[in-house]
């Protein structure tokens, strides 16, 4: 295994860490872990030099956590780091904070947790921890020896980003990045921020998802064939971040044997500016590859915004296309049906076709009829209701 810095923190993390988030489950049930093959899987990644197992309350039916304290008797908990996360979204009082965290002991059967997050902070949910003393809170836990390092994941813009990395003395972040997501939420640009800062910067969705370890479409995967080495499609994004000084570990949800030995086989190879430029100009051509196969021409510019009706147009159309240009419409379309990622009242049937979106578009995009279209595609059980009156 190798091993990476974690900002100013002295500990040395490996470069994969295990993410307890989609692991192999029975009978199709998300909150039934098979516990045996779950087990083999984690204890195989420690075996093999893993030390930092990522959890959080809700995960697997909020199953993830306790599993995880009886996956790690027998001295297994004494080889790793742990890291789980408040929820945010339940807390609604400051006394929340104390009965959270105590649970979350004891449900991992630990006295200390090494890492603790805020989970999915957004500004919303920022302002309303920061104002209910969530940093005082905290520092004293930390005092306390019930948490260890303190840091937070993070899923909103980069202004919103740097706020929070510039409110307090954090240890360490956790971030959504992959060569495809260069601009998304914090991106490149708050990865720079957070190391900049001393903070230690764990990623997530390395494969978007699954998405970028799915078969590649025809254009792509011609790319990747023409490389000079060759890696596969998982091993090229896994590299490709941990070429970067900045990131300090790769957190990988791993759902089957086969996905811990290939990533643990990428890791053993890892390293920062292990890739060369001919290699980062590759990847930089397999980025707008796949951002050809979009088929709204839609740049994010957000001239279109706000709508008059709520409609959430940049996002619909991030959806749809990702959809389009990944071929995974069943992933897309869990998403868009989730309040978490797409509020209802924000979705493309909120549309009135009043038309205010389509005269501000520099791109000249017929942003009604491809609302249409969207939204019958990510939600077909409804149907296309754009452009309803009344």
């Amino acid at each position: 295994m190798r091993y990476r810095t974690f900002g100013r923190l002295d500990w040395r993390p490996s470069a994969l860490g295990f993410g307890a988030m989609r692991l192999p489950t029975v009978g199709g049930d998300h909150a039934q872990i098979d516990e045996p093959l779950a087990t083999r899987m984690i204890h195989t990644a420690i075996d093999r030099g893993v030390n930092y197992v990522d959890t959080a309350w809700p995960y697997h039916g909020e199953q993830s956590e306790p599993f995880l304290g009886r996956c790690l008797r027998g001295g297994y908990r004494a080889k790793i780091r742990i890291a789980t996360k408040l929820p945010s979204w339940l807390v609604e009082k400051p006394g929340d904070f104390d009965t959270f965290l105590d649970e979350q002991r004891r449900r991992l059967e630990t006295e200390t947790i090494d890492f603790y997050l805020l989970h999915g902070l957004n500004r919303g949910r920022w302002s309303k921890l920061r104002d209910l003393g969530v940093l005082d809170w905290a520092e004293r836990a930390r005092r306390e020896g019930r948490i260890g390092a303190l840091g937070f994941s993070f899923h909103d813009d980069l202004g919103t980003f740097r706020e929070i990395v510039n409110a307090h003395d954090w240890d360490f972040c956790q971030i959504q990045y992959n060569f495809m997501d260069v601009d998304f939420q914090a991106g490149r640009e708050g990865l720079r921020h957070a190391a900049s800062h001393g903070l230690g910067v764990v990623v997530i969705e390395p494969l978007r998802g699954g998405s970028l370890a799915r078969p590649a479409p025809r254009a792509v995967a011609a790319l990747w064939d023409s490389a000079a080495k060759k890696r596969s499609q998982v091993d090229w994004a896994l590299q490709w971040i941990w070429n970067d000084p900045g990131v300090s570990l790769v957190l990988s949800g791993m759902s089957a044997p086969e996905h811990v030995e290939e990533n643990l086989r990428s890791a053993e190879q890892s390293g920062v500016a292990s890739l060369d430029d001919a290699e980062l100009a590759l990847v930089d051509h397999v980025r707008e590859a796949y951002r050809s196969l979009a088929p709204i021409p839609c740049t994010g510019c957000r001239y279109c915004q706000p709508c008059p009706h709520g409609v959430a147009i940049p996002q619909v159309f991030s959806f749809y296309n990702d959809a389009m240009a990944y071929g995974d419409l069943a992933r897309y379309r869990t998403m868009y049906a989730n309040d978490g990622f797409v509020k209802p009242e924000s979705r493309a049937d909120r549309c009135l076709a009043c038309g205010a979106c389509e005269t501000a578009c520099p791109q000249e995009i017929e942003i009604i009829e491809w609302l249409k279209r969207a939204h019958a595609t990510l939600m077909p059980e409804e149907g296309p209701r754009t452009g309803r009156k009344g």
